[in-house]
């Protein structure tokens, strides 16, 4: 594949009748101009210039293919113009990854409300428990809890001090007891997630300003967060939640928090990038938007 320099070399010679001006012109040595030339001719198998000491003139091959260098050229500047409109502008496609209760229970709605501030953004969604690759798949920010394990990420904050809240549903406790301390949990049927390989099923809480850990077992587990909770919202057994994804279930009383003398394991949610060049300014407004909005359901 030809190089884009080397194109521009070629063109800028064919515009200019010389090698020795097309490299003035584009400020490099004339060794490096005639390198770049037969680098080029070299890649395409053709002679594209009769050169002598006085003059330089297309070939009819240079002919045929200076109009393709020059559409090749054209296409690269149209390209970069393109980005830099994007990168001035709230708009154009936005790939995300959301987690599943989260996406699907309260930000769906929230997203509908920001592509209706913002007309021009197409947005790509994928809700999964699964942590998408940023760097291998297409998709341009994630919303996760926890902090990013690759410290080269770049994490904006969306809740930082949100935590994990254990709870049931009315039906549950009617048959069960409210657990009062830590160790009552070994006689509930806890409600178990999985992230990766790995069964969530230490759960820490906090009491004095320490940490204690009890190791949970129960009937059910899923790799989707929002199953645990369909689960719970039926009555199968506790769950320990990110609050925001049972917020509005434990308001309008569908769930009960318990272990009220405890407080929940830090759920920190952060929006992720693989690189602060991917910050334009529609994950800006998104960031910002997100974070109003998950600021007014803590409040109300």
């Amino acid at each position: 594949m030809p190089r884009i320099e080397d194109l521009m070399l070629f063109v800028r010679a064919a515009d200019c009748g010389g090698l020795s001006a097309a490299a003035r012109e584009l400020d490099i040595a004339p060794a490096a101009a005639s390198a770049a030339l037969k680098r080029l001719e070299a890649a395409l198998g053709a002679r594209l210039f009769v050169r002598s000491t006085r003059s330089l003139r297309l070939t009819t091959d240079g002919e045929r293919y200076l109009v393709h260098a020059r559409v090749v050229l054209l296409a690269v500047d149209e390209g970069a113009a393109s980005v830099a409109r994007d990168a001035q502008t709230i708009g154009g496609d936005l790939s995300l990854s959301i987690p599943s209760d989260l996406g699907r229970n309260v930000m769906l709605p929230w997203l509908d409300a920001f592509q209706a501030q913002h007309p021009a953004i197409r947005l790509r969604i994928r809700i999964s428990d699964r942590l998408a690759d940023l760097y291998r798949q297409t998709i341009d920010v994630a919303i996760r809890y926890g902090e990013p394990e690759d410290s080269g990420m770049v994490a904006l904050p969306l809740a930082p001090d949100n935590r994990r809240v254990l709870c049931a549903s009315p039906a549950y406790f009617k048959r069960h007891a409210v657990p009062k301390k830590l160790s009552d949990l070994q006689s509930h049927n806890c409600l178990r997630f999985v992230l990766g390989d790995a069964i969530h099923e230490r759960w820490d809480f906090w009491r004095n300003k320490k940490m204690e850990t009890i190791v949970v077992d129960g009937d059910r587990i899923s790799d989707d967060g929002d199953l645990v909770r369909r689960w719970a919202l039926a009555g199968n057994g506790l769950a320990y939640k990110s609050r925001l994804d049972v917020s509005n279930d434990l308001k309008k009383g569908r769930l009960i928090a318990a272990l009220s003398n405890y407080q929940g394991e830090l759920a920190p949610l952060n929006l992720v990038c693989a690189h602060r060049l991917m910050l334009s300014p529609a994950v800006v407004s998104l960031r910002d938007f997100l974070r109003q909005h998950l600021e007014q359901l803590k409040e109300n």
